[in-house]
């Protein structure tokens, strides 16, 4: 049985959220990967129809697994989670083909972002790379389906604790000292619930080791957060969604019977001034 310590009270940081419908831009990612926008919705941003076709071929895809990490979820792909850099780039490089088929003869919305920000960022004179080690390379997505069935689907976490603890022979600590931004993409969505909401809250390394929750940053407990404002972005099929990873975050309850909460996740950030990291 695992004690956790309940530290003195959050403390509540500002948060900037910007929601519109549309494509999304270039120089919004950049916004988000200087830190100066918390939470990012773009509301239809790719099609229906795409959207539908990504869908059907995660459920039919021969790498779809259920998650056995302690995060309760089905996915195709990779994630560095609680793996140490070798174990999680072979995975990533054995599980390349099913991430792959996830868009097979379609346009792949997530690539066709990272090809334009690397343009641009190109120009910057920053380069623009997915992570790396002598046992692979990062794929450029994974698709995951939550199916925590409490109060959340995925329980309140941050993504930084994981990054810092991605291990000493790894590129990904680095970016942990910038923002590490989350990006989803949401092929399908159920017609209640599953929304992402963000806590106005950037916990320190102390805030995490108090809580318990030192080395992956999962979950924060309802108490922890009662206090503490949040926002919630209400998704729908086609939209996409882009945070800072640093704030607390967690995916509100779904409706069980209808469509599946998919999404598109990777993550990116700055490990140096010069180069931004792109990974899942």
């Amino acid at each position: 049985m695992v004690t956790v310590q309940v530290s003195q009270a959050p403390v509540i940081s500002p948060v900037a959220i910007k929601e519109r419908t549309g494509s999304i831009s270039i120089g919004e990612v950049i916004s988000a990967l200087k830190g100066e926008i918390t939470g990012l919705h773009i509301k239809r941003a790719f099609s229906p129809e795409l959207a539908d076709e990504i869908t059907a071929n995660f459920n039919r895809n021969p790498g779809l697994n259920d998650r056995k990490d302690g995060v309760p979820g089905q996915y195709v792909g990779a994630s560095h989670y609680r793996k140490n850099p070798a174990a999680y780039f072979a995975e990533a490089e054995s599980v390349r083909p099913f991430v792959d088929a996830l868009f097979a003869d379609l346009v792949d919305p997530v690539r066709a972002l990272f090809d334009a920000l690397k343009r641009e960022l190109q120009k910057r004179g920053i380069e623009l790379r997915r992570a790396r080690s002598e046992h692979g390379r990062a794929n450029i997505c994974r698709a995951i389906c939550w199916s925590g069935t409490g109060t959340y689907s995925l329980e309140p976490h941050d993504d930084v604790a994981q990054v810092l603890c991605a291990g000493k022979d790894c590129e990904l600590p680095a970016v942990a000292n910038n923002t590490v931004v989350a990006l989803n993409f949401y092929p399908s969505m159920p017609n209640e619930g599953g929304n992402l909401r963000i806590w106005s809250h950037k916990p320190t390394e102390t805030d995490r080791r108090l809580q318990g929750v030192e080395t992956t940053g999962y979950p924060y407990s309802p108490a922890y957060l009662e206090r503490v404002p949040y926002h919630d972005l209400e998704l729908k099929a086609g939209d996409v969604a882009l945070i800072d990873g640093g704030f607390v975050h967690g995916v509100t309850r779904q409706s069980s019977n209808g469509k599946p909460r998919l999404l598109l996740n990777c993550f990116l950030g700055f490990a140096k001034p010069n180069l931004v990291l792109w990974w899942t």
